[in-house]
């Protein structure tokens, strides 16, 4: 399904987690089952919107500029709806870094948890628990668990961005060549699925002649994806193309080739927002990209959150509900709700959004 997001038609795919000592808290309170085992109650789509719900998000890790548009979306919504908005999390990025923070935000009796989980199993006990104390826990961007959460918020189909992906990468590599992915975590949920995805495109007739010679782990780390963009170039001097399913991935790689004397010669693509890798495009170490709107991923997981919270909705396949400015939603199989395609930027377009 289609959405329109800012001032255009974005839509598209991506993101993190880390370690609970080193994590920081952040409150701004506005005046404001389908998925999971434990949806037994019944939904009333006519319920009525319950103000003062209490909805934390606990991104992958703070600080990061893709998580901040996701959750400052989020924020957007809850004031719109009238709820509380409270931002958790880690400062880097590990598998086990979140379950601290849902067992504090269990203590302190929020209504909705809003994840996006580091590890898909790791950190299901938590939030199990959080679900027995009555609390709905929306995964949004990399999923949990489909029986530790309630629903889960996808930027777009796995499919459709593993496909987008390797269309990118055949079309920069000329149809042939050796490629490598440059990914975030090798826990992360939703990278392991899209590249699972590529891998598979690549058996295609189509994309017979690509080579997938490494896939490499920068961590949603800076520098290290910085260092491993570098390293793929120095053991494979044939390269054609980089592919970064992760905003920090991509921009690091591009930021050490447009130095280097690979520019014009290895392209770079993925993920990426259109203001980091604008100055990429305009200098032509990057011809295109894809992503969705992550404000609007954060925005659909409050009105999600606060529609199960409400009783609206369960998480059940085939009910509806209604995200603001998004329109109406139908959750899908396993309590998935899709944003919509993704949107490919390049130089005819990049100008035209602001995220």
């Amino acid at each position: 399904m289609k959405r329109r997001l800012l001032a255009g038609a974005v839509s598209a795919a991506l993101v993190l987690t880390v370690s609970a000592c080193g994590g920081t808290t952040k409150n701004d309170s506005s005046s404001s089952g389908g998925g999971g085992a434990q949806s037994t109650a019944q939904a009333d789509p006519n319920a009525a919107t319950k103000e003062g719900v209490k909805m934390a998000f606990l991104p992958k890790q703070l600080n990061n500029p893709y998580s901040d548009i996701e959750v400052g979306g989020g924020k957007t919504a809850l004031d719109e709806l009238k709820g509380e908005y409270k931002l958790v999390g880690p400062n880097d990025a590990s598998a086990s870094s979140q379950v601290s923070y849902i067992n504090t935000l269990i203590q302190q009796q929020q209504d909705v948890i809003g994840i996006a989980a580091n590890d898909p199993n790791a950190v299901c006990p938590s939030l199990n628990q959080a679900r027995s104390s009555g609390i709905k826990v929306v995964a949004f961007d990399s999923d949990a668990a489909k029986d530790c959460r309630d629903v889960f918020i996808n930027q777009a189909t796995t499919e459709g961005i593993g496909e987008q992906l390797a269309k990118m990468a055949s079309e920069l590599a000329g149809g042939s060549g050796e490629i490598a992915i440059l990914s975030a975590t090798p826990n992360a949920t939703n990278q392991n699925a899209w590249i699972e995805v590529f891998k598979q495109q690549l058996t295609k007739p189509e994309y017979a002649n690509l080579k997938l010679v490494k896939v490499a782990y920068g961590n949603d780390d800076d520098q290290k994806s910085f260092q491993e963009a570098q390293g793929l170039l120095q053991s494979y001097p044939n390269l054609k193309a980089i592919v970064a399913p992760t905003t920090v991935g991509i921009a690091a790689a591009a930021r050490y080739i447009s130095s280097s004397s690979y520019k014009g010669k290895v392209a770079v693509t993925g993920l990426g927002t259109p203001n980091q890798m604008r100055e990429y495009v305009k200098d032509g170490t990057v011809t295109k990209f894809a992503l969705w709107n992550p404000a609007d991923i954060g925005y659909l997981a409050a009105y999600a959150g606060v529609a199960l919270a409400s009783g609206q909705i369960t998480g059940v396949e085939g009910q509806k509900f209604k995200a603001g400015k998004l329109g109406e939603y139908t959750i899908g199989k396993d309590g998935e709700i899709v944003l919509g395609p993704p949107t490919v930027f390049d130089a005819s377009n990049i100008d035209q959004y602001n995220f």
